[in-house]
């Protein structure tokens, strides 16, 4: 009688994993259908704001999703590639077309570092922090622009070889600084060809490395008086005829010969990591470096860093590739490399990435 009834209770115990697989099945059910709902009710939220009556807000929203790696596909879904493409355009519109005056800046490599600017950094390097409402930011001054170059992760790019990291591009650059550079290939996805390409024209240390005819709103290079040009655009016959040594495209370009771009200060950007180079009128480089999408740091738009740029005296500055690919790093009086800004802690390490901008340490160092 007793072997009956355990045999009847064996025959019993499978019920209890189907309850609670069904009670499993049950909170999924509910937690997709929460899901989504939300997505539906954001889609019906960014339609309204995309083809609603407010010109401004879409072109807010949309430069704020083409900024980020994630998002920078939705637009196109709700307005078309070409709509995007036309408020992406409109940041550069008001700019003069042609290239910067380098009459605007004159470089006095042969005087001594002196006066009190420089009296606390022999180096001619130094680093300072900015606050504004929203950000958080990170100049760096290099007084002699001819230690400012493009380094590249390669001679020859191609989708099948990955970009590099600036952490590891540094190293190998041995050079006292750098900042993220140019626009590269980026679709959205954990693809290993993200970053292994430029966009547009990529021209370093005095060769065209890359030119792949891409449209992009702005070109910012030096040229081989070590003088900082901008435009809107730059073809690889331009380059050579304005004597380009090293330059990248991305934009949109933010000061051009004194004169602020008032297209991209008054509308279409969002709050973002940002990072940006910019040269004053006496040659001295100007990298910018601006954290965002952190709880003490929520990102700038194209104003803030325009007013930055005017605070430090930049004649003429351009916005480069920002978001979670802003990296500002710096070498040390040991010679350790130490990221200057805060990056994001969802990444481990930085984005690989084709272009950089690279500081060389100083002669004798």
């Amino acid at each position: 009688m007793s072997d009956g009834n355990r045999v009847e209770g064996q025959q019993k115990t499978p019920g209890k994993p189907r309850r609670v697989l069904r009670y499993i099945l049950r909170i999924l059910l509910a937690v997709l259908s929460t899901a989504a709902v939300l997505v539906a009710g954001l889609c019906l939220i960014m339609d309204e704001v995309f083809n609603g009556p407010s010109e401004t807000a879409r072109n807010r929203l949309t430069m704020s999703l083409l900024e980020a790696s994630a998002t920078k596909w939705v637009p196109a879904v709700f307005v078309g590639g070409d709509t995007v493409e036309q408020i992406r355009a409109k940041v550069a519109a008001d700019l003069p077309e042609g290239l910067s005056d380098p009459t605007q800046v004159v470089v006095r490599a042969d005087s001594p570092l002196s006066g009190d600017e420089w009296a606390d950094y022999p180096d001619g390097l130094r680093v300072e922090e900015v606050h504004g409402d929203t950000y958080n930011a990170y100049v760096m001054l290099i007084q002699d622009p001819s230690r400012v170059y493009l380094a590249s992760s390669s001679q020859r790019y191609a989708r099948s070889k990955p970009g590099t990291r600036i952490t590891r591009q540094i190293e190998t650059e041995g050079a006292a600084a750098a900042i993220n550079g140019g626009a590269f290939f980026d679709n959205g996805t954990i693809s290993p060809e993200v970053g292994s390409v430029p966009c547009g024209l990529v021209v370093s240390q005095g060769d065209i490395l890359w030119n792949d005819g891409s449209s992009y709103y702005g070109f910012v290079g030096f040229n081989e008086d070590d003088i900082l040009v901008v435009s809107k655009t730059m073809s690889a016959q331009e380059a050579k005829e304005a004597r380009i040594r090293d330059g990248c495209c991305y934009g949109p370009v933010l000061i051009m010969n004194s004169a602020v771009n008032e297209e991209a200060y008054n509308t279409n950007s969002g709050y973002n990591p940002r990072t940006a180079i910019g040269q004053r009128a006496d040659g001295t480089v100007v990298l910018l470096c601006i954290d965002g999408r952190q709880a003490g740091s929520l990102g700038a738009t194209y104003a803030d860093i325009i007013d930055v740029m005017v605070e430090y005296g930049a004649v003429n500055a351009c916005n480069l590739d920002g978001g979670s690919s802003t990296v500002m790093l710096l070498r040390d009086e040991n010679g350790e490399v130490q990221t200057v800004n805060n990056v994001s802690l969802l990444q481990e390490e930085p984005r690989r990435m084709p272009t950089f901008f690279m500081v060389r340490p100083q002669d004798g160092e």
